[in-house]
């Protein structure tokens, strides 16, 4: 990822196209702004051939570099625009680990903070951090005042494929992040207005990340690689952490329930995980399109599922 991707104080004039990646397609999208909805100026998907990108934390994600720089040629062409050089990438979900860390007592200096969030990082993203491009950010103290961080983090012999491709269409990538933290702002957005927790399910081939998001904050993420068949097990289990763990946590005043579900992507329905989340909660949550979100399409035609993450890190450009 860019340097520092998640600051807010960082390179506040991040453009407003971004490029969506995934194994088996693509996006390409423009935003507008017009008072509190977002809506498409462009937007354009392609499909891409399975074995073209295969997305993955530790080997190589890419087979063809030059048949990926010509079908995303062809993607920004099919949208008009061609002349756009600067783009915001989401990568795929698969190719980057994220997670939430805690610091069990306050550093006694930066750093000791320094030295403990990079030990953290190692032992989460099971790599040197000399291997990796990570970014992180300090979100709110947890219910215990202690001091949370969220870490995003990608292999930098993986992020240099990709930017190797978009070298090669004269592309300047100034914001690369995981397909679920583009996806996730949609609800950080809207989260400040809302009561409960929000649910956030990212579906790809390879298995799912969710992430729970309280306000405007990421309080889990979890990524979790698997086979279909086991998609349900696995987020019941993440239910029952929630239940046990993040909707009453210890000395909290306030007892929180997930209210909300944006469910993106192949393979993942949102009735199907409505019905998951009321036998293990017993909440009935409120399924959110497009439209809830703040996001206007222009038409049927276009898929939420296929530009959610490309449109979703566009909207960056007015943070």
């Amino acid at each position: 990822m860019a340097d520092n991707p998640l600051n807010r104080l960082v390179n506040p004039r991040l453009p407003a196209a971004a490029i969506g990646l995934e194994a088996g397609e693509a996006s390409a999208v423009l935003l507008e702004r017009r008072r509190s909805l977002f809506t498409i100026k462009r937007a354009a998907t392609i499909t891409l051939p399975r074995q073209l990108l295969k997305p993955n934390f530790e080997e190589t994600n890419i087979s063809d570099m030059n048949e990926l720089a010509e079908a995303l040629a062809q993607l920004v062409t099919s949208a008009g625009l061609q002349r756009q050089k600067r783009w915001s990438v989401a990568l795929p979900g698969a190719a980057t680990r994220s997670a939430i860390m805690t610091l069990e007592s306050a550093p006694a200096s930066r750093a000791e903070m320094d030295e403990v969030l990079r030990w953290k990082m190692e032992r989460v993203f099971g790599h040197p951090v000399e291997e990796l491009r990570v970014a992180h950010e300090r979100l709110g103290a947890d219910a215990q005042g202690r001091a949370r961080y969220i870490a995003v983090a990608a292999r930098l012999s993986v992020l240099a494929e990709y930017e190797t491709v978009f070298a090669a269409l004269g592309w300047r990538a100034g914001l690369i992040l995981p397909r679920h933290v583009a996806e996730m702002q949609w609800l950080e957005k809207r989260g400040a207005a809302w009561h409960g927790d929000s649910l956030l399910v990212s579906s790809h081939p390879e298995g799912f990340t969710a992430v729970i998001v309280r306000g405007s904050q990421p309080l889990a993420v979890r990524a979790i690689i698997c086979d279909p068949e086991d998609r349900d097990d696995e987020l019941y289990r993440l239910l029952l952490f929630y239940r046990d763990r993040l909707a009453a946590p210890p000395e909290a005043a306030t007892v929180y329930g997930i209210e909300r579900l944006l469910a993106i992507g192949e393979g993942i329905k949102s009735d199907h995980v409505g019905d998951i989340v009321n036998d293990t909660l017993g909440v009935t949550l409120a399924s959110m399109e497009a439209a809830d979100v703040g996001l206007a399409l222009p038409s049927t035609d276009l898929s939420f599922d296929a530009i959610a993450a490309s449109a979703g890190l566009a909207t960056m450009a007015w943070r």
